[in-house]
């Protein structure tokens, strides 16, 4: 299936969605963000879609948001209190189109390459994952058009590097390149170029698609509630998962191919 803004492959567990928009850079305007929460909700509930990899067609992965849009969408009307309510819903409606990245029930892989800017590192952030190419280079670029950041990246970035460096690139806006992605372990690989990297990515949503899509599924929800509660939190949560869904065929599944020397299969979840 695709659209105007968003196309999406298939290969047996794995979805593979492209930004695609590469003449405007995949910059982000209303109808990306519609069509970003329409695809990943629809996957998320896809009882056969075990892993995601999301990707951007052209020169760079994401340009970030489209300033020319968000212009003319947040221009101020005459009457400053129906403006800023109306601004609040927009903004929360953007936030929700990011978020069902996060929310999506299989693990999803960013391949990144060229630039990743602004409204694109909030989409990054929001992935389990991120493979990046040599050339690629990430920036909080918010500061530098008089916009705090409000799409996430405020809020899951330091948990993902150093709050300290979280912070400098946020209130500097300087560009962040590959390697030092990297070594922050923003990044978990970086590969030669962008074919390299979608290459890498399908590699590790296949590699979470063969595994117990109730394990992975458990793994992510964790993980994301974890993040920020005290440890006793936490494992609270995970008891409770696992409490109620230990009893599970995928068990079975393991042992039984253990026995038999091939690798387990597993069923779709409901």
């Amino acid at each position: 299936m695709g659209s105007e803004r968003i196309v999406i492959t298939r290969d047996g567990a794995v979805a593979h969605v492209e930004m695609a928009r590469p003449d405007k850079l995949n910059a982000m305007d209303g109808d990306f963000f519609g069509e970003l929460g329409d695809a990943f909700r629809s996957l998320g509930s896809d009882a056969g879609v075990r892993g995601i990899l999301l990707s951007g067609q052209g020169r760079h992965f994401s340009a970030g948001l489209d300033l020319g849009w968000a212009a003319e969408q947040f221009a101020p009307s005459r009457d400053p209190g129906r403006w800023s309510e109306k601004q609040h819903r927009d903004i929360r409606a953007l936030q929700a189109a990011v978020n069902a990245v996060e929310d999506a029930r299989p693990p999803v892989v960013a391949a990144v390459h060229g630039g990743c800017i602004g409204g694109a590192v909030d989409l990054a952030c929001a992935c389990d994952l991120r493979v990046a190419s040599a050339d690629a280079w990430f920036q909080v670029a918010e500061i530098d058009v008089a916009i705090t950041a409000d799409l996430g990246t405020l809020q899951r970035l330091p948990h993902l590097i150093p709050g300290g460096i979280a912070r400098e690139l946020a209130l500097t806006g300087r560009k962040m390149p590959a390697d030092e992605a990297a070594r922050w372990g923003f990044v978990n690989r970086v590969t030669a170029d962008r074919d390299a990297a979608i290459a890498a990515g399908l590699e590790l949503a296949g590699m979470i698609a063969a595994k117990s899509p109730m394990a992975a599924a458990g793994t992510k929800a964790s993980l994301n509630h974890s993040r920020g509660r005290p440890i006793a939190d936490g494992m609270a949560h995970v008891a409770l998962w696992n409490a109620a869904t230990l009893a599970n065929g995928d068990l079975h599944a393991i042992s039984s191919a253990k026995a038999k020397g091939v690798p387990p299969t597993f069923p779709d979840l409901d």
